[in-house]
């Protein structure tokens, strides 16, 4: 009887570390995962951004020449940094 109880103590002691192993081996997975899932998200972020310029500089390039487009959206962003340095203060 005693025996018995000794054993089955043991295999839950073992099932016990196989789970405590598998918990930790998914938190490290879930972790790697949400650290991707963020880099994803800033890499879609920085895309967007990249497609608004085009967007944006396709749009002036209709305009005339690229340079006169360039041109002009420096000092359009430069009216918009104005306009914001106004408003924070």
């Amino acid at each position: 009887m005693l025996e018995d109880v000794k054993s089955n103590i043991a295999k839950l002691v073992a099932l016990y570390e196989a789970e405590r192993q598998r918990a930790d081996t998914l938190a490290g997975r879930l972790a790697a995962s949400e650290e991707k899932n963020q880099q994803y998200k800033e890499q879609i972020a920085e895309l967007n951004q990249q497609i608004d310029n085009l967007e944006l500089m396709r749009a002036f390039q209709a305009a005339g020449d690229p340079s006169e487009s360039k041109a002009r959206i420096e000092r359009l962003i430069h009216e918009i940094d104005k306009c914001i340095k106004l408003l924070e203060n």
